[in-house]
């Protein structure tokens, strides 16, 4: 018998798991300079979507998984800030920044509209 958490099976907590694994291996790229400050911001940002959106989805009631889901939205605007950075400081280029953009915006999308189901 398999055992699943509830938030396992939620389409939104898989892509935010997947994306967080695609800008893990975009950071691999920056410069040595950027290891303490841009790239792990943008781990750390990109990992922190998938937690809280598994933290809100244990035993929370609705108002609860919300707030959390809020959390993983800041996370993911904090995400698409990094991006733009990277694109500044000429770490990305406009294909791979337009990837990840639109990766975000698909994200940012389902997870709104997940978190008013909740209300």
């Amino acid at each position: 018998m398999k055992i699943e958490f509830k938030f396992e099976k939620l389409r939104i907590w898989q892509d935010a798991m997947d994306f967080g694994e695609e800008v893990d291996k975009l950071t691999n790229h920056f410069p040595k300079k950027e290891i303490y400050n841009l790239s792990s911001q943008l781990r750390r940002a990109s990992d922190s979507i998938a937690l809280n959106i598994s933290e809100g989805a244990i035993g929370q009631s609705n108002p609860e998984q919300s707030r959390f889901m809020g959390y993983a939205i800041r996370s993911l605007a904090e995400v698409v800030t990094c991006l733009h950075k990277a694109k500044r400081r000429e770490y990305i280029n406009n294909e791979i920044f337009e990837k990840h953009y639109q990766t975000s915006f698909k994200l940012m999308n389902m997870m709104i509209a997940f978190k008013k189901i909740l209300k």
